[in-house]
């Protein structure tokens, strides 16, 4: 056994591997990054038929499970408390979800930033990284075509009426940005109001997008059947 090989093992014996969602243990020799038989099952998944359209730039908004419960809390570790590497298992998930949707492929795939303040802070912008498992299904790398113009208050505490406003003027597209004719997969990890996806939608129609579909990890609002 190598020095490498003892040093992980010794690792796991400390740290052992848990669920990303319920953090249960798991077997010794599952991957770090994996989910439960229980969570696997038992997740509270949405229909592909179900999806969200947003207020004002009639994107259509689909997402593979609801923010409650277990799938909470592991998306707040994701966001607030470090979790970067949950990104793997999630994309996974995403991709999974894509195949039982009907939806063409994507010109380009991209995400709604974090302000600069905020990924200092944060070292890492989870919606990126769930862009990038994201594009790995389209054969695509994702690509950065928006920037946060200003920092703002979280979303996750706002009013729906807050909400609108926070987003409102926030984002802008890359400077010199063309995408006349193009098709965009707009990817985030949660959407509520739909405020964040809806305003970025907006500038990437002016940019002249012909066609938005959002796509987050997860959903906390009404939905709309197809």
């Amino acid at each position: 056994m190598t020095r490498t090989e003892l040093l992980n093992r010794l690792v796991r014996l400390v740290y052992p591997p848990r669920c990303v969602i319920c953090r249960r243990l798991l077997p010794a020799d599952a991957s770090e990054d994996s989910i439960c038989p229980h969570c696997a099952h038992g997740m509270p998944r949405v229909a592909p038929d179900k999806f969200q359209v947003l207020k004002h730039s009639v994107a259509l908004c689909w997402s593979p499970l609801y923010y409650r419960d277990e799938v909470k809390s592991s998306i707040r570790r994701f966001k607030f408390y470090g979790r970067a590497h949950y990104h793997k298992v999630y994309g996974t998930l995403l991709r999974a979800y894509m195949e039982e949707l009907t939806l063409p492929p994507p010109d380009v795939v991209t995400w709604a930033p974090l302000s600069r303040k905020r990924l200092r802070s944060r070292g890492y912008d989870q919606a990126k990284l769930l862009a990038e498992e994201v594009a790995l299904f389209f054969g695509q790398t994702a690509l950065p075509l928006l920037r946060k113009a200003r920092h703002t208050r979280p979303q996750s505490s706002l009013s729906a009426e807050q909400r609108w406003r926070n987003a409102k003027g926030a984002y802008t597209c890359m400077e010199g940005l063309d995408l006349s004719g193009k098709r965009v997969l707009l990817v985030d990890d949660i959407v509520t109001t739909g405020a964040t996806l809806d305003h970025c939608a907006l500038e990437l129609i002016k940019a002249g997008a012909v066609e938005i579909a959002c796509l987050t990890l997860a959903r906390a609002s009404f939905e709309r059947k197809s």
